[in-house]
């Protein structure tokens, strides 16, 4: 295998573009790739604001063209599908909210891909996340992106000791604003595009309608309720709501309410005041620790069950499989089948799947 050898997992943004380069610069051979993820039912790739179009694909070839490294595309569409949308599907179903980022992730390129590398005999996978990993004693560290605004800690907390010694993340300790100036000096044509905001295979954001096309029936209507059971009108399905949600209720209230609590079984939606939506105690399975280790009782951490939420200071009480967390403070909306992501600092600890309150 190649000491300084580098599969690109180039999206045809201009992250993984830049990372390219920056792995070039530091006397890497790189070889450019792009995974082939999913297919709409017309059998055509997905082609809106996601990071799998058309044009995504065309973009990463022609920068790999100007960097003058090879590249290809690896279909993966059985894996994605298996490990990404059907479990996302099935999460909706169950009463949670996916994060399909986090599995594509897990399964796509940081488990294919790096199978993919080993075959080349290439020595690492390189991707355009703002994380850092370091190295302290025998350990490898997964650290925040010094970025605080692109930090992608949060959708990387499952990475194993084994996968962060074969992976490299250039960008770590650049700004975006850094990154769109290098690849705009290079002549990349994808220098000022805007980040992929859409899950790839969901690219109008109406994931009730992708639920019903990819099940092939609609879901039942049934019952909004209050906390006592009170029937308080109609919604059109369980799967299309989600903790925490207020716009598209449609109930006349006479005051705010929020999504409080589904029940799957019975096709019952709870509305309620804002306050019924904080918790202190979160359960988490799934668990991944970044070091390989357990902790071997209680430790004090911040953590997080929402990308785009701050850290909040809680005791994690590890449990078979799992976590408890006792937040120091009441958490919002904590919703089954996000991450809650563990930090020490800047450093993440570990992670797992929130689970649902009686699920512990």
């Amino acid at each position: 295998m190649a000491e300084k050898s580098a599969l690109i997992a180039m999206s045809g943004g201009v992250d993984s573009s830049a990372a390219a380069q920056l792995m070039l610069e530091a006397g890497y051979r790189c070889e450019g790739c792009t995974m082939k993820l999913y297919r709409n039912g017309k059998g055509e790739l997905c082609r809106a604001k996601s990071c799998c179009s058309l044009r995504d694909m065309d973009d990463a070839a022609k920068v790999a063209a100007l960097l003058e490294i090879p590249f290809s595309v690896v279909d993966l569409t059985g894996t994605f599908r298996e490990k990404v949308v059907d479990k996302f599907v099935r999460v909706y179903e169950e009463g949670g909210t996916p994060n399909p980022c986090i599995d594509c992730n897990r399964y796509l390129k940081f488990d294919a891909l790096l199978r993919l590398a080993e075959e080349k005999g290439l020595s690492c996978v390189v991707t355009g996340h703002y994380a850092r990993i370091e190295r302290s004693g025998d350990k490898v560290l997964l650290k925040k992106g010094l970025d605080e605004a692109k930090d992608q800690s949060y959708v990387l907390y499952m990475l194993t000791q084994a996968q962060l010694a074969r992976i490299r993340f250039p960008l770590g300790d650049k700004t975006k604003e850094e990154i769109r100036a290098l690849a705009g000096d290079m002549g990349f044509p994808n220098a000022q595009k805007p980040d992929s905001q859409d899950i790839c295979f969901v690219p109008d954001g109406d994931y009730a309608a992708f639920l019903e096309r990819y099940r092939g029936k609609p879901y039942r209507e049934g019952d909004f309720v209050d906390e006592t059971g009170r029937i308080l009108g109609r919604h059109g399905g369980a799967v299309r709501y989600t903790l925490g949600q207020r716009r598209g209720l449609g109930l006349p209230m006479g005051e705010r309410a929020y999504v409080c609590g589904k029940d799957m079984e019975k096709n019952t939606v709870t509305v309620g005041p804002e306050t019924a939506l904080y918790i202190k105690t979160v359960w988490a399975g799934d668990m991944n620790w970044v070091a390989g280790e357990v902790p071997g009782g209680p430790i004090r951490v911040k953590a997080k069950t929402r990308y785009r939420q701050r850290e909040e200071p809680a005791w994690a009480y590890p449990v078979e499989g799992g976590v408890r967390l006792e937040f120091d403070a009441p958490q919002r909306a904590v919703t089954p089948g996000q991450a809650a992501v563990l930090y020490d600092g800047d450093t993440v600890l570990g992670g797992g799947t929130v689970l649902p309150p009686e699920k512990p």
